[in-house]
């Protein structure tokens, strides 16, 4: 090897990729987190307990439901964890220097024209905050990725598995973006004693 000469270590191609995510994205995640922990698990557990002290585990449906449903939050609960730990904010409303602002990026609210000169109007959120009822795309999703750079006026090609055609970019702003806040699915422990039989 010749002095001086470095090699340079090879691109990673498993590193994980970015969580890029809004402040409402991130809020939510730690909403979940955080009733996970400090509820539903509580309220679990003290039905496995309550389940374990009535004799035979191995023919205790409470017991078994339980024991599984405590591995699924646990399991629920790293995954929540390892997202807020990686997560990169970025807020869509902070201010951004003119040739960003005029650019899409992670945070953009874009409208655009499609092929039939129909008009959509799309977010691009961190993969976390896709929400196709709100019009929240990721930024790796097909669209997101198509979108992603152009400026307004530009025509850039969506590649879809029915084919790719054009999108003629329309406007781009920065502005909040609105994600549906956490709430507890149907059927979840509101109280740790909610389930405990008397």
């Amino acid at each position: 090897m010749r002095q001086g000469f470095t090699r340079k270590p090879k691109a990673d191609s498993s590193a994980p990729l970015k969580n890029y995510i809004t402040p409402g994205g991130l809020a939510r995640l730690k909403d979940e987190h955080h009733f996970l922990l400090t509820r539903e698990r509580p309220a679990i557990t003290e039905v496995v307990t309550w389940a374990a002290s009535n004799g035979d585990r191995s023919e205790n449906a409470d017991y078994q439901y339980g024991k599984r449903r405590l591995r699924q939050i646990d399991s629920r609960l790293r995954f929540l964890m390892k997202r807020i730990e990686a997560a990169v904010l970025i807020d869509p409303e902070a201010p951004r220097p003119r040739q960003a602002a005029e650019r899409v990026f992670f945070g953009a609210t874009v409208r655009y024209a499609d092929a039939e000169n129909n008009q959509h109007t799309v977010s691009i959120v961190g993969i976390d905050e896709v929400d196709l009822a709100r019009n929240h795309i990721s930024w790796v999703s097909p669209l997101g990725r198509a979108l992603m750079k152009a400026a307004e006026g530009d025509e850039v090609t969506l590649r879809a598995p029915s084919g790719a055609t054009q999108l003629n970019i329309l406007e781009i702003r920065y502005e909040r973006i609105t994600v549906k806040s956490f709430e507890p699915p149907p059927g979840a422990e509101s109280t740790p004693s909610s389930n405990a039989p008397a």
